[in-house]
């Protein structure tokens, strides 16, 4: 988005308050729900890592004989998986933030994948040139290039040999495909991408994991907003395969299982007939002064919840859109994902009891001192009103 040069200097401002603006991402079986919470057990609290832990000491194998963590999975088509996943998984609350209010992870991508997430989402942006991680404007919030980021799950990746990753990647500024692949080649991961029968449409059946390991083709990859290039027929259009249901919930009673995009398709249903795979857009914001959206703090022990009869959980979604689908999501995008934690759900979804994961607390981090950007600091001055007036504006940006 191009923003007036009279913009210009309040955006500044606002890079200098260290929060940053959240927003809704742009877009254009077997294995049933089992009804209950697991035990807690299986996510022990007494491994608190930093989320600025680098890829190689995220980089823990996993067991050779499991695939995404069970061997229950291996021989289960990717689209007959729920595949948990990080929204903006590269915008953090941690120390290296100031714990902005407007990040939406407490850990860094290659710890989420350590720990069993399977889906990482991420907003890129056009910077001089660069393709880079930006929350709604690189002025506001740079979480790095692209390139380095694809490195980093790329070194993930090949300490991991039997984990097939998926990325869903936003593409703020319509870049074209070559552009995206020439970065996916520079850092290597490329090597890694699958390319489906289909490169056009919906697929009614997707390979086994073990069929994607086994070729080593373990990265898809869906971009929105992107043109299909036959030369880089590894990075998929997101909509031709995929639809979700709304973002930008706000209230807890707010999740259903209605389709929101693509508006190409009339109902969840119909997509589903159609053999597109189901992606629960699982988070929730809360709306502050000026009418800012960030991140729902508050709620997400409720909302990362497998509790199926608790309005808001995501347990609760989950078993209702399985029930109304007729199969089970295919994936998920939560804020926070430590908390809940929000791995329980999709275990249950796909029946199985996982190995193999590091072990992270399931705690919500917070500022050891008043140098953190808190949540309930946000209406007590720390931004100018020229700033609050700017992200006001942004907030009408999708992601």
């Amino acid at each position: 988005m191009m923003l007036p040069s009279i913009l210009a200097t309040s955006v500044a401002l606002v890079s200098l308050t260290s929060t940053v603006l959240a927003v809704p991402q742009q877009g254009g079986g077997t294995g049933g729900f089992g009804g209950g919470q697991q035990s807690q057990s299986r996510v022990a609290t007494t491994a608190t890592r930093a989320s600025s832990t680098t890829a190689t000491e995220a980089a823990v194998s996993t067991s050779t004989v499991a695939c995404n963590n069970s061997p229950l999975l291996c021989n289960r088509n990717y689209n007959n998986i729920t595949h948990m996943g990080a929204h903006d998984s590269a915008f953090l609350r941690d120390s290296s933030t100031s714990y902005s209010v407007s990040g939406n992870q407490f850990y860094n991508a290659t710890m989420a994948l350590s720990a069993g997430i399977r889906l990482l989402q991420a907003q890129v942006h056009n910077s001089n040139g660069t393709l880079e991680l930006c929350h709604t404007e690189c002025s506001l919030l740079d979480a790095g290039s692209l390139e380095a980021f694809l490195m980093e799950i790329k070194t993930w990746m090949d300490a991991n040999t039997n984990e097939v990753v998926t990325l869903l990647l936003v593409n703020s500024d319509d870049e074209s495909a070559a552009t995206f692949g020439s970065v996916f080649e520079s850092s290597g991961i490329s090597t890694y991408g699958y390319t489906p029968t289909s490169t056009t449409g919906p697929i009614s059946t997707w390979p086994t994991l073990q069929t994607l390991i086994t070729a080593n083709t373990r990265l898809v990859t869906f971009i929105a907003s992107i043109t299909y290039d036959s030369s880089y027929p590894h990075l998929l259009t997101e909509f031709d395969y995929v639809f979700e249901t709304a973002f930008g919930v706000s209230s807890m009673s707010g999740f259903n299982c209605s389709l929101s995009r693509p508006t190409s398709l009339t109902s969840s249903s119909a997509a589903i007939s159609s053999g597109y795979m189901g992606l629960l857009n699982h988070f929730a914001d809360t709306v502050e002064v000026f009418g800012i959206s960030i991140p729902d703090i508050t709620d997400i022990a409720t909302t990362n919840s497998a509790n199926t009869n608790t309005t808001g959980a995501l347990g609760t979604q989950g078993v209702e859109c399985e029930s109304e689908w007729g199969t089970k999501p295919t994936f998920i995008l939560v804020d926070f994902w430590n908390v809940g934690p929000a791995i329980e759900t999709a275990d249950e979804l796909n029946g199985i009891t996982a190995t193999g994961r590091t072990s992270v607390s399931a705690a919500q981090l917070t500022a050891s001192s008043s140098l953190g950007v808190r949540r309930d600091s946000w209406g007590c001055g720390a931004v100018a009103g020229t700033a609050l007036t700017v992200l006001a504006v942004l907030n009408f940006v999708w992601l």
